[in-house]
């Protein structure tokens, strides 16, 4: 195995994040409908899926009070992801427009680099050092991915919606 093999697997995914960080800032810099009767659909999906997750394989012992842990850390991080987020309202229309703030994006970069060194004290004997499992960990990241989904989306919608009963008033 030569030098430059050993590198892939940790270039590899730096490659993809630049990609979709390019991506996203790209698409981030106009602005887009936000339909506040459809912002339930993501929440509820990811609700489905964690609770199916839970049903299946149901944390034990430390297990559940981490997911606690980062369930809040999640409806924390979300709270602040969705206050970073733009929303503007037509005054003519009233119709409702968000766009990502840069800052947002940056949130959801310093995110996956804290991911992913966690995931390297893992990979080097951190798992160990804490007494977790590959399951009692992806528990706890679909705790705190749920908190994040579910808290952005509620702090949006309610934001949206003082903004809409607003430019209502005003008309």
């Amino acid at each position: 195995m030569n030098g430059q093999t050993g590198w892939l697997p940790t270039l590899m995914p730096i490659g993809i994040v630049a990609l979709v960080v390019a991506l996203r800032w790209w698409r981030g810099q106009k602005m887009r409908r936000l339909r506040l009767e459809t912002m339930w659909v993501l929440p509820a999906l990811f609700t489905v899926i964690a609770a199916m997750l839970f049903s299946t394989m149901p944390p034990s012992g430390w297990g559940w009070a981490l997911c606690v842990v980062t369930l809040g850390i999640g409806l924390a991080l979300g709270w602040q992801r969705g206050r970073l987020m733009r929303i503007e309202i037509d005054p003519a229309t009233h119709r409702i427009n968000h766009r990502p703030s840069p800052a947002a994006l940056l949130f959801i970069v310093a995110l996956l680099l804290v991911r992913t060194a966690i995931r390297q004290a893992m990979a080097h004997g951190g798992a160990t050092m804490l007494h977790l499992n590959a399951a009692t960990l992806t528990d706890a990241l679909m705790a705190m991915g749920w908190g994040l989904i579910v808290a952005q989306r509620i702090e949006m919608f309610l934001r949206a919606r003082a903004l809409l009963a607003a430019a209502r008033i005003k008309a």
